[in-house]
């Protein structure tokens, strides 16, 4: 407590009319010895004192004099609220900082202008904690605060400096088209307090502002929105523990304070739909990226080949198209390609739009400058394939072959998977294959036999087992693998009961934010993990709300959230420690879960 105290009997002694006034306390650190400087600068004097009212609105300046020489670290930190079109300007003068305003204030306001994140000593570079410093155009200070956190809707990890937008026009268009009445920036926490507003209803929203201008640009920007109204908790005071300064790196105090709302932030599906990108990968194919997703084409087609020799796959999304010229000729140094599609013009509105595309080819003139058969290299003349398989991950994904082109022949039958128990004795097994519906160049196979520890599993693919549009055969290949044998490794079961939905279940590495394995189930299972290293883990559960086994975003407009998003949490932790060489059975109740 001595580091929140100190700066407060400083503060009184320096600055004692702003105790008559509802303003935050500043926090600085007390000396810890030795020669270096370690204190952070603090404000000795205001002028004019937190708490002035009818300030003029135009021409109005503020000064804070420090009991050091400092520097203006983060210009951008210097935040005012509600915020202007132009962004206050800051000047450092002698021991001081000046901030003034380049518009006209609004009448009848009370601002504030916080300076976390923006000072540090001209010496060590210490940080200055920070200070809300609150005035007014009108007669009196308004005093009402609320508080929240912003999260990542994904992994629900606290999200830095986003921006949290409160209007007090309830239309759906306002957080499109004006500022907002009041803003505050999230810490490295992703807490957010918004002081001095006043005591009615608003909606609330943050966002992730790409552009700086206090608006929200469905293009570009991050967003998330608390559904219905909201309304302050509280009265500003000094004494409230949230709206004190802290040193981000006090893990107990940051969580510490109690928020009122969660926003959890997503990126909104594009509305306006036009192409965006496109790219000719190879002599034979190209890609056409649009703008939004579920994209309506009409008619499509390349000049000089017929609609039986075009070969096309759209992504997940409906946003990203290839597409492949099944065709042997040699094909032209430029492919021209008519989309006939629904385009957003100039009023938003979707329209029939014809837009031709010329695709050239990169390589042409490697192509052409071939003299001998010793210019041109082995892939080049074969069918291109890799297989890929994981030994942590066999059991589930089996072993997957991606062709570079797609296929027009495949001797599925001349495959053989065979495997060596730890006799060396060989035994035939059989296996299924499954063609994957999301990339028809994929191939999994999977095997037909239960996988033991201590067995070698082999698949054998021999020479000219497939054909892909350019007419090239395939080489032979040999993929030899095993389940992992370290007995380091541990295995965590999970007894899901209780499930009454469709779930996404993913077991994520917590220190890099990537899935090690994910199961889509809709009834009480247990779920696998094997294999797994010592570590830190996550356990997310997504609600599937229109069971398309796909998480999907929300949308502001429809007032619909992103997909509900639990990490489980062990002993009130959501990071999960996994010993080695341990077998751990964990139950989960989703009905208990999902109530809180």
């Amino acid at each position: 407590m001595i580091k929140r105290i100190l700066p407060l009997i400083i503060a009184a002694i320096c600055l004692s009319p702003l105790f008559f006034v509802h303003s935050c306390a500043n926090t600085t650190e007390p000396p810890t010895g030795g020669d270096k400087d370690t204190i952070p600068p603090f404000i000795v004097d205001i002028r004019p004192l937190p708490g002035a009212t009818s300030v003029p609105v135009n021409g109005f300046s503020v000064v804070f004099y420090f009991d050091e020489y400092v520097n203006i670290k983060n210009s951008q930190n210097i935040f005012l609220s509600p915020p202007l079109s132009r962004k206050p300007m800051s000047k450092i003068k002698g021991k001081s900082l000046v901030v003034s305003f380049e518009e006209d204030l609004l009448p009848n306001t009370t601002y504030t202008l916080n300076l976390t994140g923006a000072i540090a000593d001209n010496n060590e570079g210490n940080m200055f904690p920070g200070f809300t410093y609150v005035f007014s155009t009108g007669e009196k200070i308004d005093s009402m605060y609320l508080t929240g956190v912003v999260q990542d809707c994904n992994t629900l990890k606290p999200v830095k400096d986003a921006t949290v937008l409160l209007y007090k026009d309830h239309s759906d268009s306002a957080v499109f088209l004006n500022r907002p009445y009041a803003a505050a920036r999230t810490d490295d926490w992703g807490f957010f307090s918004i002081s001095f507003i006043q005591d009615t209803t608003y909606r609330l929203y943050a966002i992730k502002d790409a552009a700086g201008n206090n608006i929200y640009d469905p293009e570009a920007d991050l967003v998330a929105f608390v559904e219905g109204e909201t309304v302050p908790v509280g009265k500003v005071n000094d004494t409230i523990y949230e709206l004190l300064k802290f040193d981000m790196k006090d893990t107990l105090e940051c969580l510490a304070r109690k928020s009122a709302y969660e926003l959890d932030l997503f990126r909104e599906k594009p509305s306006k739909q036009y192409i965006r990108d496109y790219k000719r990968i190879s002599e034979y194919a190209a890609y056409v990226t649009f703008n939004a997703p579920d994209v309506w084409i009409d008619t499509m087609w390349v000049k000089g080949y017929g609609p039986d020799k075009l070969i096309t796959q759209f992504n997940i999304l409906q946003d990203s198209l290839e597409l492949w010229v099944n065709d042997r000729r040699p094909a032209p140094d430029t492919l021209h390609l008519f989309v006939n599609y629904r385009k957003t013009d100039s009023t938003g509105v979707m329209k029939p739009s014809l837009e031709h595309i010329r695709l050239p080819f990169e390589g042409a003139r490697s192509r052409k400058r071939y003299r001998s058969w010793k210019d041109i290299k082995h892939e080049d003349t074969i069918c291109v394939f890799n297989g890929i398989a994981s030994p942590e991950r066999f059991e589930q994904d089996g072993i997957s072959l991606e062709f570079k082109n797609p296929l027009i022949s495949a001797r599925f039958d001349s495959v053989r998977f065979r495997y060596v128990n730890p006799k060396q004795k060989e035994f035939t097994g059989n296996f299924t294959i499954e063609r994957d519906t999301l990339n028809l160049r994929r191939y999994i196979i999977r095997p037909g036999v239960k996988l033991q520890k201590g067995f070698e599993y082999f698949l054998n693919i021999p020479e000219r087992t497939f054909r892909d549009l350019t007419g090239y055969y395939s080489d032979s290949l040999q993929i030899k693998l095993s389940l992992p044998s370290d007995e380091d490794l541990s295995t965590l079961r999970l007894y899901m009961s209780g499930v009454d939905r469709k779930l996404i279940v993913d077991l994520m590495d917590a220190r890099k934010g990537i899935v090690i394995r994910s199961f889509i189930i809709d009834s009480d299972r247990v779920l696998l993990f094997p294999f797994l290293e010592t570590g830190t883990y996550n356990i997310r559960i997504t609600e599937d709300g229109n069971r398309n086994s796909f998480v999907d975003t929300g949308s502001l407009l429809e007032h619909r959230q992103p997909e509900r998003v639990t990490m489980y949490k062990l002993n009130g932790e959501k990071d999960i420690i996994i010993p080695k060489a341990a077998e751990i059975d964990q139950h989960i109740d989703l009905q208990q879960l999902l109530k809180h």
